[in-house]
């Protein structure tokens, strides 16, 4: 299952068979695919012996649910693979817009999600064998055009129904801030933190971690060598 499909641009490996899946209708459609929220997913239990799902975790509803229901439609022993935008990222962007919007901050970006607590979700739905990790990008912008050209590529733009619109001195003053933290280069580095997840659904055949105390080798004994 390629669960947030988007365009469709996933390649399957040779033989393997793909069911797609977006929250947008036109990439749905677009894609061959089904419509469905990641946290209301359209498919019966144990469908699938792989999903894969990136970049759109972090803006759904109900961040526990979609992993459930992830962890569900997996067969046993299947896998879940997840990327996603994590706590950290645009730190550069948030800055300059606090600087902008001294008078009127209004809420721009979603709240994100740390590593450690991707993990821990991942443990309460369900998963066996959880691994959470991250990975930053700095990426260099000559502008905050280009960064905002970027976010709405990634669909990562402000979510909230009743937002307000930046107005143009708010803007004027966004790329003011954001551009006086440019190197010496002209170029404002901006961060991205990818987590990344990956989770089996439980079955009988998967190793199991040891018993507690059951371990016969002494870790102290073995640093000093």
């Amino acid at each position: 299952l390629d669960l947030g499909c988007f365009d469709g641009a996933f390649v399957p490996p040779p033989g393997a068979r793909v069911a797609r899946c977006d929250a947008g209708f036109a990439f749905a459609k677009g894609s061959g695919g089904v419509q469905g929220d990641e946290d209301r997913l359209p498919f019966a239990d144990a469908s699938f012996d792989c999903v894969i799902c990136a970049g759109v975790l972090d803006q759904v509803n109900d961040l526990p649910g979609a992993l459930t229901l992830i962890r569900r439609v997996l067969r046993p022993d299947g896998l879940f693979l997840g990327a996603f935008l994590g706590a950290g990222s645009l730190s550069a962007l948030r800055s300059a817009l606090r600087v902008a919007e001294q008078e009127r901050p209004a809420a721009r970006l979603h709240p994100q999600i740390e590593v450690r607590s991707a993990g821990d979700l991942l443990m309460r739905a369900g998963f066996a064998l959880p691994v959470a990790d991250v990975e930053t990008l700095n990426v260099g912008y000559g502008d905050v055009g280009r960064l905002l050209g970027d976010l709405r590529g990634m669909a990562a733009t402000n979510l909230l129904a009743d937002r307000r619109p930046l107005g143009k001195a708010a803007l004027a003053g966004l790329a003011q801030a954001f551009a006086a933290a440019a190197d010496d280069r002209g170029r404002t580095r901006e961060k991205f933190e990818i987590v990344f997840l990956t989770g089996w659904s439980p079955d009988p055949s998967q190793p199991k971690p040891a018993r507690r105390g059951s371990g016969t080798a002494s870790l102290t004994d073995a640093l000093k060598r």
